[in-house]
This record gives C-alpha cells, structure tokens and sequence, in this order.
C-alpha cells in the first residue's frame, strides 16, 4: 500500500498532553501537581525518570496552565542539551532572566503567579560547574523565579541542587497503557495495526512512550496504513531477532569459527553492536536453558563490553570477545583472571 500523505508535523507534539490532568500512568505526579496548580503555589520541582514517560509534557503543561498563551513567552525560559549550558550562560543568560521580578495579573482566566520559571531538560548533562554557579541563583531569586529540573539520573544531579526540590519520580509505561495510546492514535490517524505489530511496538520501545509514537510515525509514512511487526522493527533499527539468535546459538554450540562467522555478518550488515549487546542480554536473562551461574558470567562479560564500546573500542573485537567469552560459559570452562597467570 502506498505510504499515508501526513502532514510535517510530528506526532509526538501533535498528541502530546496540553494538560497536567493528562498526563499517563503517573497518577502519584498527576495528584499532587494538580493541588500545586490549584493553589499556584509551586516550588522548585525536579522530574527524573526513563525517557519518554512524560517529564518534559509534565513540565511544558505546568507552565501553561498557569500562564496561558499570552504569557508564556515572557514567564518561561526553556533550555535543555542542545542548548549552550555551560557556567558562563548560568551567570549570565539564566541569572537575567531569573533577576526580574514580575507582577500577579489574571488572565484569560490563568492565574498567572508573580514568578517565573526556568525548565531545563536534560539537566544531568549540566557539567557540574555550572549546576554549582546555579545553587546562588536559586537562592538569591527565589521569590521571583522557579526553576524546574528535568533528568534521567537523579544521581547525576548535585546534592545541593536535588536537596532544594520537590522530587517526583516518573514509572516506566506499563504495556497496557502504551497500547491504549498507541491504539488511540492509530484510530485517528486511521491507520490498522494488528496484535503482533502492537506487541512488537510495546517490546522495542521499552515503556518509553516518545519511541513508540516516533516509530509508529516512521512505519505510516513508509508503509502505508496497514502495518506489521516487520515494518515496526525495519523502522526501529532493532536487530531482528533471527540474526540474534543465530549469534547465541553459535555461541551455545561451542564453535568458535561459527561465532566469528556471525560476528562478520553483523558487522557486515552495519547493525549496531551496542544494540546486539542489549538484545543479548535480554535473551539470555530469559532463557531456560542456561543455569544461574552460565547467565552471571555472561551478563557480567555483556556489560564489560558495552562499557569498552562507549569509552570507544573497536566494534568487531568486543562482539567477538564477548562472544568468546560465552562459549567459554556455556561450556563450562573455568574462569581464568589475570591474576591467577
């Protein structure tokens, strides 16, 4: 079938959440943020959470519910990664913005509190320099100006910044949820999506709600209306999982030859081997065939070779290390460490 004629606009802004209320699966945030509304009394706020589970939505529906249109241009600033973050724009651009005060004025109907608000997206990306020159700013302007923050990993976010915020936690999507959204939209854009391809879509995007309306897009525009599982995973970049599990059954049979063989082949097809890394330790966490002590061994390989491909080692040697190392566990060889040579 010929791909769907659709508009530019990306679905993910398109069905985006305008209001607190909402916002899915986060019943806890959605609760309390509701009275923070009712009351306009909102403090610094800091979302952390997995990717595409609502943060940022939560965040940009905050502000709008409490500005409306006309003000929110004036009242909210908005920075996330891709902006420069650095000290510098901290004492200058984020401090000016924060330093003006502002009055209480309805309306349209919107409260309109006398502060402004600062959302900064990915703030564990903020070199730690520049979360430190933010902890004077938050304090000196404090009466005039929220500052919401917005992570993956709390962790990476000081202490002295995370001590000064109302912290709410963001769950991953459960399954359910997801295809309720995802149904919805395909009823809107009239698009038939069978059960496998709605299982497919739930499995590859993780509970990250984002990934699976960017994907869905990606198979309309070009497949056509009617889309499978096959679509959803060449859209993806997800490595299909027959080329997965030859991989591990090569590794299972003990053949060394056979495992560097698929080694080539994957890195003949250009698939990413972080992400046949990922697909690895899935299978292997859940197989039945592999004892307890086969499966720490590996995973523990996994994760060692993941950590070497993002510090910038060569591709092809850590699948095929890795790939040793799991014949050698399902072998049962011994473990030899290197200082026991």
């Amino acid at each position: 079938m010929a791909p769907l004629m659709q508009s530019s606009q990306p679905w993910v802004e398109k069905y985006r959440p305008r209001r607190v209320n909402e916002v899915a699966h986060q019943e806890e945030v959605v609760r309390v943020l509701t009275n923070t509304l009712e009351t306009t009394n909102c403090p610094h706020m800091l979302f952390y959470g997995p990717p595409g589970t609502g943060k940022t939505t939560t965040a940009l529906a905050i502000a709008h519910q409490l500005y409306g249109p006309e003000l929110y241009k004036s009242r909210v600033l908005e920075l996330n990664a891709s902006d420069d973050r650095g000290i510098n724009v901290v004492r200058t651009k984020i401090k000016n913005f924060a330093a003006v005060a502002v009055g209480s004025a309805h309306q349209g109907g919107y409260p309109c509190p006398p502060f402004k608000i600062i959302i900064l997206d990915e703030a564990d990306s903020m070199t730690e320099d520049a979360q430190n020159a933010l902890r004077r700013t938050m304090e000196t302007y404090s009466k005039v100006t929220r500052f919401f923050f917005i992570c993956n990993y709390i962790s990476r976010i000081i202490e002295p910044l995370a001590s000064r915020c109302a912290k709410f936690r963001f769950k991953p999507l459960s399954e359910e949820i997801m295809s309720t959204r995802i149904l919805h939209i395909c009823a809107e854009e009239g698009l038939n999506l069978d059960s496998e391809a709605l299982a497919t879509l739930s499995s590859i995007s993780q509970g990250d709600l984002r990934r699976a309306i960017t994907f869905l897009q990606g198979a309309a525009r070009l497949f056509g209306s009617s889309i499978t599982s096959k679509d959803l995973i060449s859209v993806s970049g997800v490595i299909p999982h027959e080329v997965v599990q030859s991989l591990l059954a090569a590794c299972k049979n003990g053949s060394f030859d056979n495992a560097n063989k698929e080694v080539n082949n994957v890195i003949a097809e250009g698939y990413p081997v972080s992400q046949m890394l990922s697909q690895l330790f899935d299978m292997v966490v859940e197989s039945e065939d592999a004892s307890d002590e086969q499966k720490a061994r590996i995973c523990k390989k996994l994760g060692e070779s993941d950590k070497c491909l993002v510090d910038g080692a060569d591709e092809y040697l850590q699948l095929l290390d890795a790939c040793s190392s799991m014949i050698k566990a399902y072998s049962n060889m011994p473990e030899v460490y290197s200082n026991d040579m």
